[in-house]
């Protein structure tokens, strides 16, 4: 059922993402998009039509007239990162609540330097990352965290019973690796590290439930364009309390990929589609628990399950609703922003700065207490 209060968005940048989460306000039911704005009016306008947009949206031609606008509680912004620090610190400051594209920033300095101006102005925060609000994402933390199904994360006799590997990658072809977005240094400077590998290091800090690793080292399979902005990255991450190791592989250059899987001392865990699943009304994963080879090593004892998830909405749009939600609750209900997200976000932030850090060092590892 609609609501009859629902949060209004704006959206401040026409990038080919912005179609997805228009489309995703419309189906969230506690939101309504109310304007949309671009550089030129015309680019607002060419959007709002091509998107097939209520004439009530208003369309801007400027970022700061959506800024303006009182009657906008909330902005998406899928501006290209050079361009998130000032105009997030803006929004903040004129009190809209903000739904920001990953990556965030440029390093966990300027996302801090937003995150300050959206709790001194009492606005919430959350980046763009889809998966997290998908019902198999629960479904996935439930069984992960089932001791007796999958196993111990903590190993007292620090032998590795734990890990997880994470990719994400897709393969550009000549006009993307020329001009898009992604591959200009004054635009998106992180590359396919911050495009895609925003995600693997989000789930894999999902899966070890936020807590640092030890150390992060980039290994020396890196690729760069002429512009030195990176096109493939390969990284390792260790917990050496917990005895965990995570690797993750992130590409412009390679095959279609979204795979993560993860193994305890007792089961392991697989899907190939976690950033966008394959269908949106319904999306599945593997888990296997007590695995064995047989007599002879000639088989398994038992076959991988398969667990599927039904949604009401497409993951976006439950990003939306539950970033309504919480606008709602800071808005109407006096609630204080809900803080997860803000770390969530700096987690993948820091954990992304060491990496590059390790890089700039010759692969060497950086520790905990240098991010």
């Amino acid at each position: 059922m609609a609501d009859e209060n629902p949060v209004r968005f704006g959206i401040m940048g026409c990038a080919e993402i912005a179609r997805k989460v228009a489309r995703a306000i419309h189906l969230s039911p506690n939101s309504t998009l109310h304007a949309v704005a671009s550089r030129s009016v015309e680019t607002a306008e060419r959007f709002a039509s091509r998107n097939g947009l209520s004439p009530t949206v208003k369309v801007y031609g400027s970022y700061s007239e959506l800024l303006e606008d009182p009657h906008v509680d909330a902005v998406y912004m899928p501006l290209p990162t050079t361009l998130h620090l000032h105009w997030a610190i803006l929004a903040a400051q004129n009190k809209k609540h903000l739904l920001l594209e990953k990556p965030t920033a440029l390093d966990v300095g300027e996302l801090d330097r937003i995150l300050e101006a959206c709790e001194s102005n009492g606005v919430q925060f959350m980046d763009g990352s889809m998966w997290y609000h998908h019902p198999r994402t629960a479904k996935m933390k439930e069984l992960l965290s089932d001791t007796k199904r999958f196993g111990q994360i903590k190993s007292i006799l620090k032998i590795l019973l734990f890990k997880i590997h994470s990719s994400s990658s897709y393969s550009g072809n000549s006009e993307f690796l020329d001009n898009n977005v992604r591959v200009k240094p004054d635009l998106d400077a992180l590359g396919a590290l911050g495009d895609a590998g925003w995600y693997c290091i989000g789930a894999i800090m999902w899966a070890m439930n936020y807590q640092p690793p030890s150390t992060v080292t980039a290994l020396p399979s890196i690729s760069r364009n002429s512009s030195g902005v990176i096109l493939s990255c390969i990284a390792s991450l260790h917990w050496e309390k917990e005895a965990v190791v995570a690797t993750f592989f992130c590409s412009f250059l390679a095959h279609e990929s979204m795979d993560l899987a993860i193994s305890g001392s007792n089961g392991s865990l697989h899907l190939e589609d976690f950033i966008i699943p394959y269908e949106e009304s319904s999306a599945f994963f593997t888990f296997t628990s007590g695995a064995k080879f047989v007599d002879l090593h000639v088989g398994w004892n038992v076959k991988p399950e398969e667990t599927l998830v039904e949604s009401e909405l497409p993951q976006e749009a439950m990003m939306v609703q539950e970033f309504a939600r919480l606008v709602k609750g800071v808005n109407n209900s006096g609630c204080k922003p809900d803080c997860k997200w803000p770390k969530v976000s700096r987690m993948s932030q820091s954990v992304m700065d060491a990496v590059i850090k390790s890089i700039e060092l010759g692969f060497k590892p950086v520790y905990a207490a240098e991010f």
